[in-house]
């Protein structure tokens, strides 16, 4: 197993800060300790716990937002014909039915299009805007793609066809100036506010400009399609500060009893229906499901999904998504296997910072994944690439401190292509480019990474006492929600804990269950990937937990429950 640091994240906040955060905003000092961790004024306290609508910002004040809300407006008018250009992941996926569906409401003569993830990749591409106008379309919206998309913007330009841009990746030195419009919260020159929207956020603040200009009800609009929202913004693993903790609290509540059909069939096939909606059930539950369409099949059948009002067709795609996810996860499981062969027999593996593997045949749609798990297990950067007749197509994977569209940035001239975000990013490469890159990317991280950055850590918030061990601490610590990066879930320790009961549980003992005592108080506690620990760990032994809060509800009776993150023996 990796060990992991622990790390304080209060180490600089005094007590007598926390204590005067909390009297001034009426909340308890756990609850202010865990926001003054997280760099939240106190000021901002009660905002923060609001998620109120009031939060979200005006969307006029994007850059480019004026424009391209008007250029939609006149279309719709006149009936001009459309194309929102959509990505096949889940942001994607859900930017392209939002758009879609609002704009289909107003009577827009539109259509989408998401490009095949084997054949035609990533982003806009010459063949597909050229057949697109050949079908008549006049005005071209691309969601969750696009900044990077100069040459085919300009093309489209040349034949007549006026591009809005919305996009939230990061922006090269160019941006894509032949368009109408250029929304992206990420560009240098843009003041908005908060560059952390996914591609559907970026899509929903869009929509509610285009209804602030048609003089409806924004408050409407905004409780209509913050489901999607939601689901998009939670699958891409965007920040859930700012407006993105409005529109996930207000989609996860909508969510609760969803009224699109395709939802609630795809919630009973994952087994998530009648039960509490969190971000981690969306992660985990849903998004797998719908990126399986993209992964594996076609991502329409994704949106398809999200449009349909026939509950018959509905409930067969639901059942066509888990089908592909049952076999996405098959060959996930067999590139995997490969990825960790090759590691084993490379006998320079320890000296490299980061892990570039390639084969021929591996699922292009799939290595993203496995280049996560790959991450996960050895915490470094790990680039996945499958070729195909001497081209690669690549998914990478980052840790904190080695921002891996910089990295790639810096290895440009090897690259066909390449985009993304800081953590997680795709690029395109020829077979005889390959060593090179891996050379000169590790260059690039000897540089910037040192050793220590190598450490995975665990940020704990604070050490507490068996007397915060309570069904009403773990309530009280959840009006925190909803979690995500940038808010994550609360981590505590509590110390010298004696466990009296451990075992292996779930398949092949991956997980752990424990009951531990401290001073009386007894707890249950489950460690999800932990199962290696039955090894060390013995009753008796006396140990200190890194854990969440968690309420475990069995047949009706709720105990409290502690989920570990990591586990170490006391001396």
């Amino acid at each position: 197993m990796v060990r992991k640091l622990w790390k304080f994240r209060n180490d600089k906040i005094k007590p007598a800060a926390v204590r005067a955060a909390a009297e001034e905003n009426n909340v308890p000092p756990m609850i202010a300790s865990v926001l003054l961790n997280r760099g939240i004024a106190p000021s901002d306290f009660a905002s923060f716990l609001s998620k109120s609508k009031r939060n979200i910002k005006n969307p006029m004040t994007m850059l480019d937002m004026d424009k391209a809300a008007e250029r939609i407006k006149t279309a719709v008018e006149n009936k001009e014909k459309m194309v929102i250009y959509g990505d096949y992941d889940v942001d994607g996926i859900t930017s392209t039915a939002l758009m879609y569906d609002f704009l289909s409401s107003l009577g827009a003569d539109v259509i989408y299009y998401i490009p095949d993830r084997k054949d035609e990749g990533y982003g806009i591409n010459i063949m597909a805007v050229n057949k697109l106008i050949k079908e008549g379309m006049k005005l071209l919206i691309t969601v969750d793609c696009g900044i990077t998309a100069i040459g085919e913007v300009e093309f489209a330009k040349l034949q007549g066809m006026d591009v809005v841009i919305t996009d939230h990746h990061t922006c090269k030195e160019r941006i894509p100036t032949a368009a109408y419009a250029v929304v992206d919260p990420k560009r240098e020159d843009d003041d908005y506010g908060f560059d952390g929207l996914a591609g559907v956020g970026v899509a929903f603040k869009l929509m509610l400009a285009v209804v602030m200009l048609m003089g409806f009800d924004t408050g409407e609009y905004f409780d209509r399609y913050c489901d999607l929202a939601a689901i998009g913004t939670i699958a891409d693993v965007v920040p859930l500060t700012d407006e993105n903790r409005v529109i996930v609290d207000c989609g996860l509540k909508n969510l609760s009893e969803p009224e699109r059909p395709g939802l609630a069939a795809l919630f009973n096939v994952a087994g998530i229906s009648g039960k509490k909606i969190t971000a981690s059930s969306i992660a985990f539950a849903v998004a797998p499901r719908m990126n399986a369409a993209g992964r594996l099949g076609t991502a329409k059948t994704a949106v398809e999904l999200l449009l349909t009002n026939d509950p018959v067709r509905a409930g067969e795609i639901a059942l066509e998504l888990d089908r592909e996810n049952k076999e996405r996860q098959e060959t996930e499981q067999q590139i995997h296997k490969d990825a960790l062969e090759m590691i084993a027999s490379d006998p320079n593996f320890s000296k490299k910072k980061v892990i570039v593997l390639a084969k021929e045949g591996w699922h292009n749609g799939v290595i993203g994944i496995v280049a996560s798990r790959i991450t996960e297990s050895f915490y470094r950067p790990c680039i996945l690439i499958s070729l195909h007749d001497g081209t690669g197509k690549g998914s990478g994977r980052s840790i904190q401190g080695f921002n891996l569209f910089d990295a790639l940035n810096s290895c440009e001239e090897l690259l066909t292509n390449f985009g993304g975000h800081a953590v997680a990013a795709g690029l395109g490469i020829t077979e005889n480019n390959i060593d090179e890159f891996t050379k000169k990317i590790n260059k690039y991280a000897d540089e910037t990474l040192a050793e220590s950055d190598m450490i995975p850590s665990i940020k704990v918030d604070s050490i507490v006492s068996e007397r915060s061990l309570s069904i009403s601490t773990a309530r009280l610590i959840s009006k925190l929600e909803p979690y995500g990066m940038g808010n994550e879930r609360p981590v505590f320790v509590i110390k010298d804990t004696e466990a009296v009961q451990i075992s292996a549980v779930g398949a092949e003992g991956k997980h752990l269950r424990m009951r531990v005592v401290k001073n009386g108080v007894s707890v249950g506690c489950i460690g999800f990937g932990l199962g290696e620990y039955i090894n060390e760990i013995m009753p008796g032994d006396r140990v200190h937990l890194a854990f969440r809060f968690d309420i475990n509800n069995y047949q009706g009776s709720e105990s409290l429950q502690l989920q570990l993150t990591d586990i170490k023996k006391a001396m």
